[in-house]
């Protein structure tokens, strides 16, 4: 287990952007920095202000998304079909 106050403050920003994206598992959190659904909740509470952490709180609980086991569908990533690739990183001209 990774100490919390070990964390750079880089990596701090990281895991609170992480925690509030729907899509990020906290899965994907423990994956990356070895932090526990348990230690991110405390961690959100000591970091954010008091509102901030309800908001949070609120909108994480009970949201399938935020859990692997709970998820309905394998890609993480939304693509539009409309959305062009990029191939060979160069940009298309319109």
């Amino acid at each position: 287990m990774k100490n919390l106050n070990s964390l750079t403050t880089i990596e701090m920003d990281r895991v609170i952007e992480m925690a509030w994206e729907d899509r990020t598992t906290f899965d994907a959190i423990n994956f990356q920095f070895n932090l526990s659904e348990k230690e991110v909740i405390l961690f959100m509470r000591k970091s954010l202000k008091v509102t901030s952490f309800k908001r949070w709180r609120k909108r994480v609980q009970g949201r399938s998304t935020k859990h692997q086991a709970k998820r309905d569908f394998s890609v993480g990533r939304f693509k539009c079909s409309r959305q062009k690739t990029i191939t060979n990183n160069k940009i298309a001209k319109r």
